[in-house]
């Protein structure tokens, strides 16, 4: 969802994980909730089966989203589809059968949807147990169909590094600070995106200025993304889908009516 503003610019909401407040996270019910509410930007993120396959899940442990003991790493992806991923905690059994997709079944979502930009986060604990090559490798491969749509990112500089020079995709770099070192880093790599948490950044003022687009993340409150629009942030990426789609289109409304009146009242 792209909402325009009196501002200068839209802000881009990027769907963190797809809709994973309404929906158990990095799911296809996940991701098809978010495009159903007008989003055009979802993030996900990816792990290497033990055969190699990329799957689409945040902790390479099971545990926490299905429940299932063990680790990505040490199952084929043909077993990892058979898991639920309905995180039975926050949902109970109300998403009882919702498999870990694999990567290739997300990207299938963007058959026809031009528009869809997908964000897709290498984890840092698949690159230390595979290696750069083999998981940059798989994932890259996987992605190439639809590169035109996709944007490779990750805490990890030397994969952002790597993916520019293998797959001529788009990538984007995490930040783990927001200091001196981390921007010459950045300078020198030209990413297309930065993205960081805003907890990390400074209190206030404009953000560092470059051919880069910033996007900033764990934002689930309206008024903060407007302070983070005016900053420079175009990109706000939430888990809150709906409430944060919802009250942005409202501020939206707002904007409008509040423009429209200074007319009236200027003439």
């Amino acid at each position: 969802m792209d909402v325009r503003l009196s501002q200068p610019g839209p802000i881009h909401l990027i769907a963190h994980r797809g809709n994973a407040r309404d929906c158990p996270e990095n799911t296809i019910p996940a991701f098809t909730s978010a495009l159903s509410l007008g989003l055009r930007h979802l993030e996900l993120d990816v792990h290497l089966s033990s055969d190699g396959v990329p799957v689409v899940i945040h902790d390479h442990q099971l545990r926490r989203t299905t429940g299932h003991g063990g680790s990505v790493f040490e199952l084929p992806a043909q077993q990892l589809v058979q898991i639920d991923a309905h995180e039975p905690q926050r949902f109970g059994e109300r998403f009882r059968g919702t498999r870990i997709p694999l990567l290739q079944d997300v990207l299938a979502l963007l058959e026809g949807r031009p528009e869809v930009t997908l964000f897709v986060e290498i984890k840092r604990a698949s690159l230390a147990h595979f290696g750069h090559e083999q998981v940059l490798a798989r994932v890259l491969e996987v992605l190439y169909p639809a590169r035109s749509q996709c944007v490779v990112i990750s805490f990890d500089l030397a994969a952002v590094y790597r993916a520019r020079q293998l797959g001529g995709l788009a990538v984007g770099w995490v930040l783990t600070d927001y200091d001196a070192h981390a921007r010459l880093k950045y300078e020198a790599l030209q990413p297309e995106f930065l993205f960081c948490d805003h907890t990390r950044l400074p209190a206030r003022g404009a953000l560092w200025r470059g051919p880069w687009r910033w996007a900033i993340y764990e934002v689930d409150s309206p008024p903060l993304a407007l302070s983070l629009l005016a900053r420079g942030v175009h990109y706000i990426e939430t888990m809150a889908v709906y409430p944060m789609s919802e009250a942005l289109q409202a501020a939206q409304g707002g904007a409008a009516q509040g423009g429209a009146a200074r007319s009236s009242q200027s003439t």
